[in-house]
């Protein structure tokens, strides 16, 4: 699997990088910007089964619901608890290499917890054919080994289960122009970008189907505003640069203003790739 590095950021003494916040209750405002509210993520749920997005329906009829789900690096499980508005029978188990986890488990976000990465085998022994559909929501590109992670996914799956990926686009024109301050090319949080042709390459290699490519829902807006931060955090002293806040409003206006145009282009900052797991699948992560 060939990917796209992410650039070596300037040595400012001051990043903040999304690895180091896994364990911090801070964030700073750059990743904060990149979230994702219910609304998206209930979007993100439908998409697994190509359920359109329909006001004031959660499902439609005769498209079944999964009996069971993981969502991989799940965090204090947003995403669960939002797609429970969608799929309101559906089991949703959550891993994270943290222990946020636990935190998802006691809120009842989700019925199981399991803390620790895919690829170790016991995890992937108690998981091991057990879900209808596998989430990874801005997950692989921080992994290591995204083809393990990979492999370790589908042996979470059952036969004809779907995995569900949301990853930063490499090759989107934000990453070009903004270089460095573009949010995913931070180190050490983000270890590999792969282009969506080359995730799709890879899927087909491990025996799954693609079933759905998607740019446009996908996209945040984010891109002017977290870069409009990261450089006033780079450049001055901390109080001054919380005095630049109307400057990240503005930039954080004018990219959800941009946003229903600029997710059809190739200005799109992420993708979607919705895969199914086909009978004859790749053999079980050991």
């Amino acid at each position: 699997m060939t990917a796209t590095a992410p650039p070596e950021p300037p040595d400012t003494g001051c990043a903040f990088t999304l690895a180091a916040c896994r364990e911090h209750t801070y964030v700073p405002l750059h990743l904060r910007l990149t979230r994702r509210g219910p609304r998206r993520l209930r979007a993100a749920a439908r998409a697994a089964l190509s359920i359109p997005e329909t006001p004031g329906l959660p499902g439609l009829p005769g498209l079944p619901e999964p009996e069971s789900w993981l969502d991989v690096g799940t965090g204090y499980g947003r995403f669960p608890e939002s797609a429970k508005d969608v799929f309101p029978y559906t089991s949703f188990d959550g891993l994270d290499l943290t222990h946020r986890v636990l935190h998802a488990r006691v809120a009842e976000r989700v019925e199981e917890a399991h803390v620790g990465p895919l690829t170790d085998p016991r995890v992937g022994a108690r998981l091991r054919g057990r879900y209808d559909v596998v989430s990874m929501f801005r997950h692989l590109e921080h992994t290591p080994d995204p083809r393990g992670e990979l492999r370790a996914a589908l042996a979470a799956l059952r036969p004809g289960g779907h995995l569900v990926l949301e990853l930063p686009n490499p090759r989107c024109v934000f990453a070009a122009l903004l270089g460095g301050l573009w949010v995913p090319h931070s180190r050490p949080g983000h270890l590999h970008l792969l282009p969506v042709d080359v995730l799709c390459a890879e899927l087909a290699a491990l025996g799954c189907t693609v079933l759905s490519t998607d740019h446009r829902a996908a996209h945040i807006p984010y891109d002017l505003a977290a870069a409009v931060s990261l450089t006033l955090t780079r450049l001055l002293p901390a109080p001054l640069a919380r005095a630049g806040a109307p400057l990240v409003a503005a930039a954080w206006a004018l990219d959800h203003l941009l946003a229903p145009l600029l997710g059809r282009t190739p200005f799109s900052n992420a993708y979607r790739v919705v895969a199914r797991k086909e009978p004859a699948g790749p053999p079980s992560a050991a």
